[in-house]
């Protein structure tokens, strides 16, 4: 099983990536389940998206404490938040930043991984909505579904503005850089 932990702020996207990522697992005919974490928060509150992804059903029901992958939609949530908190030793942190993979690089994190999202965001939909942005960088970092399966799930989604989208997905894939280490 693989289990992710989406940080974002309200408006930002983090449930909205979550569940196209689950959709996608789905469609690839995989066990998935994405669901938020947040109470009466507002527009710009920092909340919490999950998802799971699986070969086989999926019997738990609890929000996820250990991640495999961590995805950070706004950059100041690093310094509000500890985005770190509980991510396995051979964990990958994907940050949506303009600094170097190398400024979040933590002992025990075997990969990280960092993409300018918000500006490709804002060329691309006119909007600072990270979500797409942030899942081709994921999609490029660790493969957990394939892009085919991505693209339908994104299309399903966003309708006649899946084409915008798709864009800011297959730019942050492009421009993703990633540091592997041990």
């Amino acid at each position: 099983m693989i289990e992710m932990r989406f940080h974002g702020r309200g408006g930002q996207g983090a449930v909205t990536s979550a569940e196209i990522l689950a959709q996608a697992a789905i469609l690839e005919e995989r066990y998935a389940q994405a669901f938020p974490s947040f109470g009466p928060e507002r527009r710009g509150a920092p909340v919490v998206a999950f998802c799971r992804i699986d070969n086989k059903p999926i019997r738990m029901r609890t929000n996820i404490n250990n991640p495999d992958i961590v995805i950070v939609l706004d950059p100041s949530l690093v310094h509000i938040v500890n985005v770190y908190a509980g991510l396995k030793e051979s964990g990958t942190l994907i940050i949506n930043t303009k600094n170097e993979p190398q400024h979040f690089k933590k002992d025990d994190i075997v990969k990280v991984a960092t993409v300018n999202a918000t500006k490709i965001a804002l060329e691309t939909l006119k909007l600072p909505i990270t979500n797409t942005t942030m899942l081709g960088a994921l999609v490029k970092v660790t493969g957990v579904v394939g892009v085919d399966a991505l693209t339908a799930a994104v299309e399903q989604r966003f309708g006649k503005n899946a084409p915008v989208n798709l864009n800011a997905l297959d730019r942050a894939f492009k421009e993703t850089i990633i540091l592997n280490g041990q």
